[in-house]
């Protein structure tokens, strides 16, 4: 297939898209490795100090790096891939495209469970109540799948230019990747 070219702006979209997968995903590692054990050391009555100062400010850059990552991920495969016909035609194209879902599947976790359980959480923790553990329960639950999704998400991602896969490696390097992550982050947070 012939290579559309974009000249810079692929380069600037790549940038982009780069810094704003870093601050995403490492707030998703920094809630899950570092934020949910620390919780667990600190007593109840100490937690509703610190949720409303730190949460609000780390979810914002979470959730919105979560969004720009995947906007301009999109715009790159349609700019490399897309626009050239190649949907699945190429085993980059294929990887590629299997990392692009499980963003987008991890960034709808951020804004539809994670989120919004969150919300309510600082909100309970600023009008002095005490929040409902479920709420917890939910959005831990969706930052683990969010972790775990992580680790092929990633693969995938470096993989679309260096290692390009079919769709047999493809599942095949996701299952196992993803049980990687699975088990580093029950491991951290038992």
């Amino acid at each position: 297939m012939p290579e559309v070219s974009y000249s810079g702006w692929e380069i600037f979209f790549r940038w982009v898209h780069f810094i704003a997968g870093i601050t995403w995903i490492g707030l998703l590692y920094f809630f899950n490795l570092v934020n949910t054990p620390y919780t667990k050391l600190t007593k109840p009555e100490e937690r509703p100090a610190h949720i409303p100062k730190l949460m609000p400010i780390a979810l914002a850059w979470f959730r919105y790096a979560a969004l720009v990552t995947v906007i301009v991920g999109l715009i790159i495969i349609y700019m490399k891939y897309w626009s050239a016909g190649d949907i699945v035609s190429s085993d980059s194209a294929k990887t590629i495209l299997i990392g692009g879902i499980l963003g987008i599947i991890m960034m709808i976790n951020v804004w539809v469970f994670i989120w919004p359980n969150q919300k309510r959480i600082i909100e309970a923790s600023l009008k002095g109540e005490k929040p409902d553990p479920a709420w917890g329960k939910r959005a831990l639950l969706f930052s683990r799948i969010n972790f775990t999704l992580s680790y092929p998400m990633l693969l995938f991602m470096g993989a679309a230019s260096h290692y390009p896969m079919g769709w047999g490696m493809i599942i095949i390097t996701g299952i196992i990747t993803a049980l990687i992550g699975l088990g580093i982050v029950l491991y951290v947070q038992r």
